[in-house]
C-alpha cells in the first residue's frame, strides 16, 4: 500500500521544536507504521533500535535534509507508529515492515545509518537488496548469534525473562532505567528529552515491543546467525563505523569484529559517548556522516 501524509495525530506530548517533522504513515500488516520523510536528494535512512525511535536521529535529519532526503521510521510498538498487543513483535517482522516501506518508497544509493536493533532489521534490508544500498553508517550494534555469550545471555535471560518483562511492562523499565543507564554522561539525557522517551510508552498495553526485543537478542539467534552467515554481500559497500566507546552493551570487542569483516571501514571513536552515539554526539555524528557521504561525491 502506498505511504500517506497525515496532517492530524500529533500527540500534545511531542516537542515541536525538538522533533519539527511532518508525519508520514505506511499501511502494514499490523497498523500504521510512522515515519520521517525530510529533504531532496540521495536517501539516507536511519533505523532504530530499542526503546527509541525516529526522534533520536532528529540532529542528524535536521542537519543532513538540506542535501539529502532522510527517512526514519518508527517501527512497529514503537515512536507514533500503532502499537497493537496482538502482534509478536519479532525482529523478523521489524524487517519484513521496513522492506516494504522502502520498497513502496522506491529508493536507490541508499545510506543506512543503524543502531542497536536497527542494526539486525536495517542490514537484512541490505542483504536482501544490495542492489539498492550504497553506503552503510554502523553504530554500537550487531550482526550475529551471541547465544555463546554469557554477557549476552545474561542480559537476555533477566531483561528478556518474566521478571524483566514485568518491570518493563508496569514500571516502563527499558525507556526509564536501561536508557539512562545507556548514555555515559548522564546530563545528556535531561528529562525533557527523556520525556520525549518515556511517552510513546505510555501504558502497559503500548510496552509490549520493549520487552519482547531483550529476550530475541537470544530467542532470534538463528536468524541472526542467517544474517551474518551472508555478510560478504555487503563487502563492497562503503562502511562508516561510528562508535561510542564507553557503551555497556557493544563494546570495543564488537567494533573489532565489525572492521575485522570489514578492513576498509572508516571508524571513528567517540571516546566519552555511550550507546546512543546519536544522542550523545549529535553534531559530531552529523558532521562525520556529512564528511563520510562528501568523500564518495563524484
Amino acid at each position: 500500500m502506498d505511504p500517506v501524509i497525515m496532517s492530524v495525530g500529533r500527540p500534545a506530548w511531542l516537542d515541536a521544536q525538538e522533533y519539527p517533522f511532518t508525519p508520514h504513515y505506511f499501511t502494514t500488516d499490523v497498523g500504521q507504521m510512522h515515519y520521517v520523510d525530510e529533504g531532496k536528494g540521495t536517501p539516507i535512512v536511519f533505523v532504530h533500535g530499542n526503546p527509541s525511535w525516529s526522534f533520536q536521529f532528529r540532529a542528524q535529519i535536521k542537519g543532513l535534509s538540506g542535501t539529502h532526503r532522510c527517512i526514519a521510521p518508527d517501527h512497529i510498538g514503537f515512536g507514533l507508529s500503532d502499537k497493537p498487543y496482538e502482534w509478536n513483535y519479532l525482529p523478523q517482522g521489524h524487517a519484513d515492515h521496513l522492506e516494504r516501506l522502502l520498497e513502496s518508497l522506491d529508493l536507490r544509493e541508499i545510506t543506512l545509518v543503524v543502531e542497536d536493533w536497527g542494526g539486525p532489521i536495517g542490514l537484512s534490508y541490505a542483504l536482501r537488496h544490495p542492489d539498492r544500498v550504497r553506503n552503510l553508517v554502523i553504530s554500537n550494534t550487531w550482526l550475529w548469534s551471541v547465544q555463546g555469550s554469557w554477557y549476552y545471555r545474561a542480559f537476555s535471560g533477566f531483561v528478556g525473562g518474566s521478571l524483566g518483562r514485568w518491570l518493563i511492562r508496569h514500571r516502563n523499565f527499558f525507556a526509564k532505567r536501561i536508557l539512562r543507564m545507556t548514555f555515559a554522561d548522564k546530563r545528556r539525557l535531561t528529562p525533557q528529552i527523556h520525556e520525549q522517551y518515556l511517552r510513546p510508552l505510555g501504558t502497559p498495553q503500548e510496552r509490549k515491543g520493549s520487552w519482547v526485543f531483550p529476550g530475541q537478542i537470544i530467542g532470534a539467534s538463528d536468524w541472526l546467525a542467517s544474517l551474518w552467515s551472508q555478510h560478504d554481500l555487503l563487502r563492497e559497500k562503503r562502511v562508516l563505523l561510528v562508535w561510542g566507546m564507553k557503551d555497556i552493551a557493544f563494546r570495543e570487542k564488537e567494533l573489532n569484529q565489525w572492521h575485522n569483516a570489514f578492513p576498509q571501514a572508516k571508524v571513528v571513536r567517540y571516546a566519552d559517548a555511550g550507546h546512543f552515539v546519536s544522542e550523545e554526539k549529535p553534531a559530531e555524528m552529523c558532521r562525520d556522516i556529512r564528511e563520510f557521504l562528501d568523500s564518495d561525491a563524484p
